[in-house]
């Protein structure tokens, strides 16, 4: 068993795509419309699907923001520097929740940021 995917519901697929490519490095694996139920489903990630983890943003039609409720957690992403991850992301225009530095009660670095919908991503440096 692996995991193959995490979906995420966005409002706006075009900032959200751009967010994840442009701002992160991801790349769109594959996309796909659903007419007959109003939903596009993009497929994002580092690599091929057929190794690894994907993000599965999903933009129904229609439909411009959601309430995140208080379930949700963050998704994480290794980085080989997070203070220079960091750096790079508010260059480019994204949103830093937390800065780079030690986690409470820890050593490890890490930091947050929010994509366009505010989901939280969880930046860790390589152990």
């Amino acid at each position: 068993m692996r995991i193959l995917h995490t979906m995420l519901r966005v409002g706006n697929q075009d900032k959200s795509i751009k967010f994840y490519t442009e701002i992160l490095g991801m790349k769109v694996l594959r996309q796909k419309e659903y007419p007959d139920g109003e939903f596009t489903n993009t497929f994002i990630g580092y690599d091929d699907e057929t190794e690894n983890a994907a993000i599965e943003l999903t933009y129904n039609w229609g439909t411009d923001k959601y309430d995140l409720g208080n379930g949700y957690g963050h998704i994480a992403i290794e980085v080989d520097d997070v203070y220079e991850a960091t750096d790079k992301i508010r260059q480019a225009g994204g949103k830093i929740i937390r800065a780079a530095g030690p986690m409470n009660a820890g050593t490890t670095i890490i930091a947050f940021v929010a994509d366009p919908d505010g989901y939280e991503i969880e930046l860790l440096g390589k152990k």
